[in-house]
Parts: structure tokens; sequence; C-alpha cells
């Protein structure tokens, strides 16, 4: 649909003899309006609404709402965002079309078109998140994953080639290519986007939502993009613009040049902790300033991949050169990369190092202060100078065991020499040394500390040639000094694209890293998402029959508690070279500065100095190993796949036929008995609490994620249907069964619910029964659901932080959820939440459940909901919990959420749309 273009702001671009049609930013003027002087984020999306401008979703006003934008004030005004296109991942992917294949069905069952559930904005899937480390360190361990990823997924991958057939607009990139954020930034994005509109070319930037909360990793290419929840996701599909809020941007301005010895890991450490403290969730981020300039692309786009890890929507880069020269190394055309140059130019979106937008808040880092650093070992934001890692790790791992370590009397009858009195640093652990023989004769001791993982892992870090190479040249040192990983450390290398494992041969690398076990594995997500696999048999047995406290090392991004492994209880976020470093170390108990990795072959101390590249080092071999043919014959036909994806047996039909018998896809059931109309909203009574929860429970505590533990609800369910345990998969390969998804929603064994203290895991009690025993969560839920009582959730600050996961929001209502009542959220889940019909509720400002003598054993009742039954968003209700009563904030933020609460969620409200459309 055209735009009304009230601002005549349809103007032309010639760009070498190619004329383009564009919405003009300076064209919106007036009294107020500043438009020269927005932040970069904001000017693109004021191009949004001038180009979308329908007079119903974006109004005029809308236009001079954003260009008149204040910087001081709080977010109060909502607009609708189209973005250009969007991007998923195959866990969450896979639901999102298992959700379209359901709205055909109810579409046609309403009478209306089922071509209208069709996508409108182009999408394209990578399949990333399924690969599992189930071989490692050999030759052919990427060969054997890959085999066992397809015999565990053929009905997903099937479903996803009929899924490509049946739908208009929908591509996907094979398994074993890359990691969706990775080909993104390398190939997908293309930083000015064009379509045909009416026989003329019209271009404008390129923006993205994805499935994922990592989504913002191509910000450091000047795109304007984000996570949200496959809910939302799904509606942006189907042509539905996108509500927000116009944000507070924070400018946060760069000065100086890195020092010699740190790596773009250390550079996005100190950024996330900076921010973390600041606080910028729900805002824009964007980087100004001369310093912009000194930071590669690469660095750029692992400080946007990690804007989740200190919450902001966005974390904006604008363009300039370094956009350019990354455009022509990764293979981008040469019309495309002039069409972008002249495009930034003509729009004032490229970067001017002198120029200061206005924005919200400002911070400022000096580049040459940053040191390296890791973080952990449960939070990404918890970063730790790698100078204080081993009394870092010492603290840590005594609040973890309590009073199992030594005494401050036995560090000093340990110090040497006995005149020197020890500086009262944390005291070792007690030793709780196990030794132990693996299958291939080698010897082990294993402690707390042991690293057991090292995975060079994510998108976040294997897109940096220059930390990929520093790992590379750091095993060749290694190895030429005769140093070798620790028998007990599992290591693994997956990379997010093929690109890596290219130039690493171009170079020479790959024998040295394979030396040391790092061999490829898959091009995929793997240890980041807790696609780890399983441990060395043996460790895995010392560790269990000894309650150790080992460590996994990995260059990702998150690392919360039993997010890895279920088995590893501490997880350090760090470069690939110093995973490397780790790996040879074989305990986080050491400090890398002061001791020895290892003794050489010459029987002399090898220290991390003594084999970690310089700089230039790592500079040289980039310039003479990586090369631009390498991204345009590595992306050349990228949604093809091999023959044996090729050659996979498809469904056909523009309708999916269900299997009763499948264990991976299954019609879901939130159409069920809809009608055409919603019924009014009623306020909710005589709820019980199925779980209590403190501050930072994240989407990792609440969606299934990772293995499916086999005494849980989940693994009866499968193997009532004839499912053996080696073949469980896991969840999130699971993830188009709604079956095994609730059963293993708030299941993970990290989870504390205080309503059943004593337990970790997915338990509660149910007072349903006499005496409210402990029981499972899912197995309560049912009998709550039997009884028609609704629940609820309580919990602390920054609930549902971490990724976007939409099954957080969707296993909630499936378990009977109405509402949480939380301290403060983390922005998708929130709206996830709404998306499904939860209504998210918040505490008073300074209260909680502690403050209000809330046990979890009351019964709640919460009124004024049904306000929203006469188009009204009720500022607050009142909750009644036994004797205690309080009003609760309702986070419904903007009207479109409260349209999609009273219609049950925001799928029935864009079937009920376009059924009317």
């Amino acid at each position: 649909m055209k735009s009304v273009d009230s601002f005549k702001a349809l103007h032309q671009l010639d760009v070498g003899g190619q004329s383009y049609d564009y919405y003009r930013l300076d064209a919106v003027r007036g009294d107020g309006l500043d438009v020269a002087s927005l932040p970069y984020g904001l000017k693109i999306l004021l191009e949004n609404l001038l180009r979308t401008e329908d007079g119903g979703d974006v109004t005029a006003d809308d236009i001079r709402a954003l260009a008149a934008w204040n910087p001081a004030a709080e977010p109060d005004r909502e607009i609708a965002f189209t973005p250009a296109r969007v991007v998923l991942q195959d866990f969450t992917g896979v639901p999102a079309v298992v959700d379209l294949a359901a709205m055909r069905e109810a579409m046609q069952a309403l009478g209306g078109d089922p071509q209208k559930i069709n996508p409108l904005a182009p999408v394209e899937l990578v399949i990333d998140h399924s690969v599992i480390v189930d071989d490692f360190g050999k030759p052919s361990s990427f060969e054997r994953n890959v085999q066992i990823e397809y015999e565990r997924n053929m009905e997903r991958y099937q479903f996803l080639r009929w899924g490509q057939s049946a739908f208009d607009n929908f591509k996907v990139v094979p398994p074993g290519t890359g990691i969706v954020h990775q080909v993104n930034l390398e190939h997908l994005a293309r930083v000015v986007f064009t379509r045909d509109e009416q026989g003329r070319q019209l271009a404008y930037p390129d923006t993205c939502v994805g499935t994922d909360s990592h989504t913002p990793m191509v910000n450091g290419l000047g795109v304007v993009a984000w996570g949200v929840g496959g809910i939302e996701a799904e509606a942006a599909m189907l042509g539905q613009p996108i509500s927000m809020l116009i944000p507070r941007v924070v400018g946060f301005k760069l000065t100086g040049q890195m020092p010699e010895g740190t790596t773009a890991t250390d550079l996005v450490l100190t950024i996330t902790d900076m921010l973390r403290k600041h606080g910028v969730v729900g805002k824009f981020v964007e980087f100004y300033g001369p310093g912009v300039s000194a930071v590669p692309l690469a660095n750029r786009a692992t400080i946007g991949n990690m804007s989740p890890e200190y919450g902001s929507t966005i974390s904006m880069f604008p363009i300039d050169d370094e956009t350019l020269r990354y455009m022509e190394l990764t293979g981008r055309s040469k019309e495309q990369i002039e069409l972008v140059r002249a495009y930034a130019h003509a729009q004032g979106l490229w970067h001017d190092p002198q120029h200061e937008p206005r924005y919200s808040e400002r911070l400022e880092l000096d580049l040459s202060t940053v040191v390296p650093s890791i973080a952990g070992p449960k939070r990404p934001q918890d970063r730790i100078a790698l100078s204080s890692s081993k009394p870092s790790f010492r603290t840590a791992v005594r609040d973890l065991l309590g009073d199992d370590v030594a005494t401050y009397d036995e560090a000093v009858e340990e110090s040497f020499p006995a005149s020197d009195v020890p500086s009262h640093k944390p005291p070792a652990p007690r030793k709780a040394a196990v030794e132990f023989t693996l299958a291939d004769g080698s010897q082990c001791t294993l402690d707390h500390g042991s690293v057991v993982i090292a995975a060079i892992t994510s998108c976040t870090n294997t897109s940096n040639p220059s930390v990929m190479m520093a790992a590379g040249l750091l095993a060749k040192k290694a190895v030429e000094k005769g140093l070798s990983r620790k028998p007990w450390v599992k290591t693994s290398l997956a990379p997010g694209s093929r690109v890596v494992t290219d130039y690493y041969q171009r170079a020479g690398l790959t024998p040295y890293l394979d030396k040391l076990g790092f061999d490829l594995v898959g091009y995929g997500c793997t240890t980041c998402i807790g696609n780890s696999g399983p441990l060395i048999p043996e460790v895995s047995q010392a560790i269990n029959q000894n309650d150790l406290a080992v460590v996994s090392t990995l260059s990702g991004n998150r690392n919360f508690e039993g997010r890895i492994h279920p088995e590893v209880k501490m997880n350090y976020l760090m470069s690939p070279p110093l995973v490397v470093a780790y790996a040879l170390a074989g305990t986080m108990d050491i400090d890398l500065y002061q001791e020895p990795l290892g003794q050489g072959s010459d029987g002399k101390d090898v220290y991390l100095k003594d084999i970690w590249p310089s700089a230039a080092e790592v500079q040289d071999v980039i310039s003479k190993a990586i090369a631009s043919d390498m991204y345009r014959d590595g992306y050349a036909d990228v949604f093809a796949g091999d023959e044996r994806w090729r050659s996979l047996p498809t469904p056909q039909g523009d309708r999916f036929e269900w299997q009763d018998d499948s264990t991976y896809v299954r019609k879901p059931p939130y159409f069920i008995d809809l009608k055409r109309d919603p019924s009014p909203v009623t306020d909710i009574r005589g709820a019980r609490v199925l779980a209590k929860l403190g501050d930072s429970v994240t989407t990792d505590h609440i969606s299934p994620a990772g293995s499916i533990a086999r005494m849980s609800p989940a693994a009866t369910y499968l193997m009532e249907h004839d499912v053996k345990p080696q073949d469980f998969n896991s969840y999130g390969s699971r993830r188009g069964n709604h079956e095994v998804m609730i059963r293993g929603t708030f299941a993970n064994v990290r989870l504390r619910n205080q309503l059943a203290p004593g337990t970790e895991g997915g338990y509660t009690r149910d007072f349903t029964q006499d005496g409210a025993p402990v029981a499972t969560i899912y197995d309560a839920s049912r009998n709550y659901l039997n009884a028609a009582v609704p629940l609820v959730i309580l919990a602390g600050k920054e609930y549902g932080s971490g990724s976007s996961r939409d099954w957080a929001a969707k296993g909630t209502v499936l378990l009977g959820v109405r509402a949480v009542i939380a301290e403060s959220y983390e922005r998708i889940h929130r709206s996830n939440l709404l998306g499904m019909g939860v209504m998210p509720l918040q505490f008073p400002a300074g209260q909680n459940a502690e403050t209000l003598g809330l046990t979890g054993d009351e019964v709640f009742d919460i009124e004024g909901i049904t306000a929203l039954n006469q188009d009204k968003i009720p500022e607050k209700v009142k909750v009644r919990a036994g004797e205690i009563e309080f009003e609760a904030l309702v986070r419904i933020d903007t009207p479109s959420e409260a349209h999609y609460y009273r219609h049950g969620g925001i799928m029935q409200y864009v079937l009920r749309g376009l059924l009317k459309a």
C-alpha cells in the first residue's frame, strides 16, 4: 500500500544510472520538528512511518511526534513499526510455522480465506539450533553430529521443507550452514532494502525483527533490528505492524583505541557491565564519537549481539566507511554498496564523528581502559577482570559450596615463605579431588573448578575473525610448545558460518586446533544454547558421585544456571583464545598471569604470555587468509542445501496433514472453539499460586530448553509414545509439540520454587490434594485445570530476562496461569505474556511478596480487569490474597497490547482481523 505522504517526502535518488524512489527525512519540517539532530535509530523509525503512513495505524501526527521527540520525556507515544523482513531460527521458527498452519485451518473453519494466512514480509529461517555436540575431538565429529541431527529431526525438517513450498516469501537456510545472526550479518542483511512498487524501485532502510533476542547483531551494520517473541513475529509475517513506544535513547560515546592484548570479547563484556549498571532495559543504545571509527565492524556486531545481556532493545552503530568495507569483504555487490553509500548520505544516516545527536542519557568509554575480562559464573553481566579471575572463582565456589572450603588459618599455614602473611583473599575450596582413568587410559584428577567443557561457540564471537584467528594462533603456539588439553575437558569448535573453517584452512591453523581437540563439531549454536551434549562418561560419573562444582568455558553470550549443561554448575564467558587457554589449564582455579598452563616438551613451564598472539600477528594472518571470494562462494546457493537436505521426502499441499502419532509436530490448541468475536474479559477469582520465585528468573528457567531429563513429565509422555530415552532429543527440537513443551515449562533443574522449599527443578505444592503435597508443576497444573482453579505466578525483579522464548509464555498459559505478579519484567517476556493472553502485573514500588507477607499458600482474587471491556486500560487492579490486600500495577503498556489481551492473544487478534479484512 502506497503512503499517504502528507509531508510530500517521496523523491528520487539516482545511483550509478539507476533511479530509486525514497522518502526524504528532511521533508518533515515545522515548528519544533528537528529531524537532523535525531539519533540515527530514530531517523530510521521516522522513515518507516513516512513510508507506511496510511491514516490509520500510522498518521501524520505520529510522524510529527517522532520528529519532535523530547529526549528527556518518558516514553508515552505509541507508534506502529513495520519491519522490512523477519528472521527466524528453527527452535522458534518451527512453532511459528506450526501456528501459521493451524491458523489456516482456523480461518477456513470460520468461513474465511486460508490463503490470507501467508507471509507478506520476506521471512528467512536458519536451521542452527538443532545440532548437538554428541561427538567431539575427532576428524569425523562434524559428519557424525550432522548425521545424528538429521536422524533426530527428520519430522521437523520435513515440516520446514513443506512450509518453504506452502507459504510465499518463506525461505529456509538448511542445517550445517551457520548460525542465524552470523548468516544475517554476513549475507542476509541488505542495509538498504529495495522492492518494486508500481513499476518503480523503492529504496528504504533494511530493518528486521527476529525470533531470537540476539537479532541486534546486525545493528553493527547500521540495521535497526531486535528480538521479538515468536508470537509477535508471526503477526509481523502477516503484515501486522509492531506496536511500540517511542523509546529513550542512550548515547554511548567512544574515544581512544583498544590496548594491545585485549579482544572484542573484553570490550563487549566491559560495555555489558557498564550498561547493565546504568539501566537500559527497553531503551535504544547508540554509539557515537571519534572512537567509533576505530571499532572494526566485527567488534560492532559483537556489541550489538549482546544487547539482550544488558537489556537494550538495540545497540546501534551508524553507517560509515567501515560498514562499506565490511560489505565489500563479505561479497555484497558493488551496486548494493554504492546504494548504501548514496542513501545514507542523502538521509543524514552517515556517521559524522563530530556530530552529537540529542540523547536522553549519555555514557562514555575510553577504549584504552579496556582490560582482558571474562564473565560468570552465572550471569553475562558479571564481568571479572582476568587478573582477578582466580579469587573471584574462589569466592563464587565458596558461596556455592557453603562451608566446604578451607579456612583462613589453613591458607596462612600453606603460604610460602612462612614469613609472608597472605592477604585476606578468598581461600581455596576444600579439596575434593577424585582420581579416575578414562577409557583411553588417560589418568585424570577432577576437583571443584575443573573445566569439563571448553567450547568455541556462538555467533557472538565466531563472527569475529580477530578473536577466531587469535584462538587459532594460540593453539598453534601451544602445540609447538608441546602443550595439550587436559583429558577431562570436552572441547569443541562450532562456528557460525563455513567461512570460518575456510579461513582456518587457508591460514594453516586447522591442524593445531584439531591437535588440541577443537575439531569442527557443527555449524550451529551448540554449547551456547545448552546443546553441549553428554560429558565424557567417566567425568560425568565423577561429578555426580562426588557432587563436584565443575566449570564450562565458552565464547558465548549466555551462562545462566542450568543452561550449558545440567551437571555443570559454573559457566564462564570469554574470548575464543581464552577458551583454548583454559582447556590447556583444565581448571578455573588458576591465575593465568602468574601460574603456568603446563609444561612444554622441553620440561619448562609455559605461561599464557608465551603463547598469546600479538594484534599485529593476528592482523597479518587475517590479511593473508581472508578474502571476499570466501563469502561469495560460501553463500552462493545458501538456500539449496546439501544432497541430504534436497533428498528429504516433503509433504505437499497448502494445508499440513497433521500426524496423530508425531512427537515433534502437533496441531496446537490455541484456536479450539474460537469464535468470530471475543468474549468479554473477566476478573480472576479463587486463584492459586503455581510458583513463587525470586529475582532474575530467566526465560531459561521458565521455558523448556536443553536436554529432557529421564524422570521428567516430558520423558514420561515420550516413553508413552514409544520414544526411547536416547531419542528424546532436546526440548528446543520439540517446540512444535505443545504436549512436550507444557510438561517442560518451569522444569529447569536450577529453578527454585519457594512454594516447595528444599526442591530444585519443576516442583510445587498441589493445593487440590489433602495436605498440599509436593508434586511436579505439570501434574499439579492438570489437577488445578480439572478443578477449574486459575493460577498465578509470584516473582521478583527482572522476571523473564534472557532469550526471547515464546514458549516461556505459551507454556505458562497452557499450564493454566492467568496472571503473573512480579517486581519488574524483561521487555520481550512481558510482551509475550500479553501475546498469549496472560496478565502481567507489577508489585507497587518498593514492595514484593516478602514485604507484603505473601507465602504462596493464599487464595488470590484480582479485581478491576473488566475495565478493559470498556476500552480502558486500568492503571491498577486490586489483589486480595487471603487477608492481604494490595494494588498491583497493570503492565499493559500500549493500546495494541490491550487488544491482544481482550482477544485472548495476538494470534487470535490477527486472525479475527484478517477474517474481517
